[in-house]
């Protein structure tokens, strides 16, 4: 079931994704060469305990994995797409980092991503983390009343194709609320014009993960949870959730 919310409902999911912000901005801060990535969970720990938030990431076990998730951000590096556990890798120079973090405030959740570079880039890195946050920007200018998922899908597509990049099947944005996770299901790629309608007051996350090496394919780590580009190329994945309204997309999850 898809719930529209309440101007007072978005109110209380903009607090939560303002916790989401100030996560990536200390994680973001705390990242560098050497740094392990158990430590950069930590730094978002402590953000989401200070604003008497929890997190729907920690404990959180999908049909598809073996064991609960045991950490409070994803931590994916280099070709990791998505879903990496935070544990005892350390950061190199040039490792291209996707951070992704939410946060749960009283009934109310946020979800966002983001990509960067630890350290010297490769020139290449650079470009796919800008590709990736076009085809975002893309995506979100789609969500607006009176079209449908398809034509969000369908603008994240085409500039995730235009820079002949990849994108995992099965893999995408989602409605979100009172859960992390709720219908309708936001595919990275699709047919304009098809698809759930958009109305004020849905809120959605909207996640493309582009993958440098221009396949969609994709293998899961003995984890059960890591997802890695098949060819070994790099990926990064860039988020924010965002409501309908009518006057235009708004983001919820901005510092």
């Amino acid at each position: 079931m898809v719930e529209i919310k309440t101007d007072t409902a978005l109110e209380a999911m903009r607090e939560a994704g303002r916790v989401v912000a100030h996560a990536l901005a200390a994680v973001r801060e705390a990242a560098g060469v050497g740094v392990s990535l158990r430590e950069l969970d930590e730094a978002a720990r402590t953000v989401l305990a200070e604003a008497g938030a929890r997190s729907p990431f920690l404990g959180y076990q999908p049909s598809f994995a073996p064991v609960p998730f045991p950490g409070v951000i994803c931590a994916s590096v280099n070709d990791a797409v998505v879903h990496g556990i935070p544990g005892d890798q350390r950061l190199r120079d040039g490792d291209l980092v996707s951070i992704d973090c939410g946060a749960e405030l009283d009934g109310w959740t946020g979800d966002a991503a983001v990509s960067f570079v630890v350290g010297t880039p490769r020139p290449g890195d650079l470009e796919l983390i800008a590709a990736t946050q076009r085809a975002l920007d893309a995506g979100i200018a789609a969500a607006t009343a009176g079209q449908r998922i398809g034509d969000i899908s369908h603008a994240i597509g085409t500039v995730a194709r235009e820079a002949r990049c990849g994108m995992p099947r099965d893999f995408g944005g989602h409605g979100i609320g009172r859960r992390m996770h709720e219908d309708p299901h936001v595919p990275n790629r699709g047919r304009p014009g098809r698809g759930f309608p958009l109305r004020p007051g849905l809120t959605l996350a909207i996640e493309p993960m582009l993958m440098a090496g221009g396949s969609d394919d994709y293998r899961t780590d003995a984890d059960g949870w890591t997802l890695r580009t098949a060819d070994g190329s790099r990926a990064a994945h860039i988020e924010h959730t965002v409501a309908v309204t009518e006057e235009g997309p708004r983001i919820l999850t901005l510092p």
